[in-house]
């Protein structure tokens, strides 16, 4: 160690042995919205304008990046709550006076409040304690006939709503606590869950996001939080399959797969990442670890199905059952060409309980070819593709060609969306549009007759949606095609949710370039 006396002050300055380490606090890869994207700059505006040229970024220690984006994410998960809090007013319409839900005068639909929580509670049978897929009921079907009814949700889904109305029934039951509805305060207990998932998908997206930290706040601030956020339970399996893609990318598959199968045990769709990850580690010879990830996915999977398989197995099956038999849902492609052509569908007139089996055939076949085309650009691009692109490539085309496109189920795409593509207002745009599909949607269901839309001017909105859906499709493919537009991969990097595909060479691939590379290394 080395000692300088400091001229008359007579003070020893201690000098470091070796060269300290650069400062990365300002790194000049870190990405600032407000200087690199024009509309985060004209909202910057708003606070003063974007950071100067030599200000020091990241010395902030409370309010880091991180907690902002929570922040934000709090704010609209509230203005989603107050969207939806229409429907849990109440009014003494019920036998002497007693209170009951006000949705008086259609207010589900013309307050546009609409959450499927909320009636779910008495038509599952959760008003009455009842545990799901054991309790079964009575339902009179269109033609007069009855059948026999379980809880129609995925296990962990259903495992949750029960949960939930515990929660509710235990709140009521304690005289000193505020009292409300009971399927008010069911809703309320639904929400803080939901809330609290969709912060963990806003946490795995930041985290997965690397440099670009900041493209999670469209996750937070996205439009369809305020709409959908707690129109169903489709926020439990986006926080699993952002916590998936985030453990892929930490080079955990094992957690990857678990959170992936926890994830397909409450909708399946967080299962369909593991085609994309099938093809990369191909393409990588990483195969091993995507069976681990496959197994244990399989295995978490199983752990949350296999006992109510064993002990309500009808109720267990319903959802499938129940899948497999409805016919094309109005937000679906089959439903709009019907709505503008007449056309009857594939399988003319159904009756309650037929099975819709060319159209169920077709939307497999049809996604079949999707999964085929994600495929094969896989292994044809220049450049191995990102998995958040193949894995929004698949999750998109699923929702493209199903039968059934719940509104809630554009969710799914938003984390996706952000790391694939994280053009701010292309994605805001679409997410506008997006959202926006909710409206005409409420006025068609109140119908013509009670001052409502007719059908073509809804499906004319779901038109729009799926091109822009379409169009972010194409955009993704061309950025995969020419991965020097990719926002991401600046500054040399490969994938940061890559995992141990970051980096990794080609061990096959049908792409020229990558194989005149090997030949001439050769």
């Amino acid at each position: 160690m080395n000692e300088r006396r400091s001229g008359r002050s007579g003070v020893r300055r201690i000098a470091s042995p070796v060269t300290p380490a650069p400062v990365l606090l300002s790194d000049g890869r870190r990405d600032l919205p407000a200087t690199t994207d024009p509309t985060t700059a004209q909202l910057a505006g708003v606070i003063g304008g974007p950071a100067g040229k030599h200000a020091l970024v990241g010395r902030q220690r409370f309010m880091t990046p991180l907690r902002v984006l929570l922040l934000l994410a709090v704010v609209f998960l509230a203005f989603g709550w107050f969207a939806k809090a229409g429907c849990i007013q109440q009014a003494p319409n019920g036998p002497g006076g007693e209170l009951g839900l006000d949705w008086s005068g259609s207010r589900q639909y013309v307050a546009m409040c609409y959450s499927d929580t909320v009636p779910l509670f008495g038509a599952e049978r959760l008003d009455q304690g009842a545990f799901p897929y054991k309790k079964s009921w009575e339902e009179v079907a269109a033609d007069g006939t009855t059948q026999i009814r379980y809880m129609e949700y995925p296990v962990l889904s259903g495992l949750y709503q029960y949960g939930s109305m515990v929660v509710a029934k235990t709140w009521n039951s304690v005289s000193w606590l505020p009292q409300a509805l009971q399927v008010a305060v069911y809703f309320n207990v639904v929400a803080i869950g939901l809330a609290l998932a969709w912060l963990v998908t806003v946490w795995a997206t930041a985290m997965s996001a690397g440099r670009r930290i900041w493209d999670a706040a469209i996750v937070a601030a996205s439009p369809l939080v305020i709409v959908h956020g707690f129109t169903n339970f489709d926020a439990l399996a986006t926080a699993f399959a952002a916590g998936g893609v985030l453990a892929w990318g930490k080079k955990r598959p094992v957690l990857a797969g678990v959170l992936l199968g926890l994830g397909g045990a409450a909708k399946m769709y967080p299962l369909l990442l593991l085609g994309p990850l099938l093809v990369l580690c191909w393409r990588a010879g990483k195969l091993r670890e995507w069976g681990q990830a496959a197994c244990a996915a399989l295995a978490a999977w199983i752990v949350v199905n296999l006992p109510i398989a064993l002990l309500y197995p009808s109720g267990w099956y319903e959802f499938f059952r129940l899948n497999s038999v409805r016919g094309a849902d109005p937000d679906s492609i089959y439903n709009v060409i019907s709505s503008f052509t007449g056309w009857s569908g594939f399988d003319g007139t159904l009756y309650p309980g037929d099975e819709p089996i060319f159209l169920n055939a077709v939307t497999l076949a049809l996604f079949a070819a999707v999964c085929g085309a994600v495929a094969y650009i896989a292994m044809n691009a220049p450049t191995r593709p990102r998995l958040a692109q193949l894995g929004f490539l698949v999750v998109a085309g699923f929702l493209l060609t199903n039968k059934v496109w719940s509104p809630q189920y554009s969710l799914w795409l938003v984390p996706l969306a952000v790391l694939a593509l994280p053009h701010r207002r292309i994605l805001l745009a679409w997410m506008t549009i997006d959202a926006l599909v909710w409206f005409p949607r409420m006025y068609y269901y109140l119908g013509v007759g009670n001052k409502g839309v007719p059908e073509q001017w809804f499906t004319g909105t779901v038109v729009v949606r799926d091109l822009a859906v379409a169009g972010l499709c194409a955009l993704v493919v061309r950025q995969i095609y020419r991965p020097r537009e990719d926002l991401v991969r600046r500054f040399g990097v490969d994938d940061p949710n890559g995992g141990v595909l970051d980096r990794a060479p080609d061990v096959r691939s049908r792409s020229k370039t990558v194989r005149r590379q090997a030949l001439d290394q050769a």
